[in-house]
């Protein structure tokens, strides 16, 4: 089992980025394996990793198709929803409110 290659913050050679790195030239990592790891030391913590992957390996991005763009507005539509007074309130509703703030605030009876 090979040991993956370990670089510092900002010292990964050119030829090699991480997952958002590859998404904003347009790219996916396309099922390759990591090539490297890149950390970046904290203080009080253990260091924060990002893995790295080949540019040359990499893929385009797959193209929206009209069944994606429905499906990913439906979840987003949900999302929206508040599950008491049933309106979009424009806003993904908070996890931890699990209704719209305006709903969360009303009196309780």
């Amino acid at each position: 089992m090979a040991t993956l290659p370990v670089y510092r913050w900002h010292l990964a050679p050119d030829g090699l980025a991480t997952r958002r790195q590859l998404r904003a030239l347009g790219l996916r990592p396309g099922g390759q394996d990591v090539a490297a790891q890149l950390e970046r030391p904290r203080r009080w913590r253990g260091p924060l990793v990002a893995y790295l992957y080949r540019v040359e390996r990499a893929r385009p991005v797959r193209p929206m198709t009209p069944g994606r763009a429905a499906a990913l507005a439906a979840a987003m539509r949900a999302r929206r929803t508040c599950p008491n007074c049933r309106t979009d309130v424009g806003y993904c509703i908070p996890r931890s409110l699990s209704m719209c703030v305006p709903c969360h605030d009303l009196p309780q009876s």
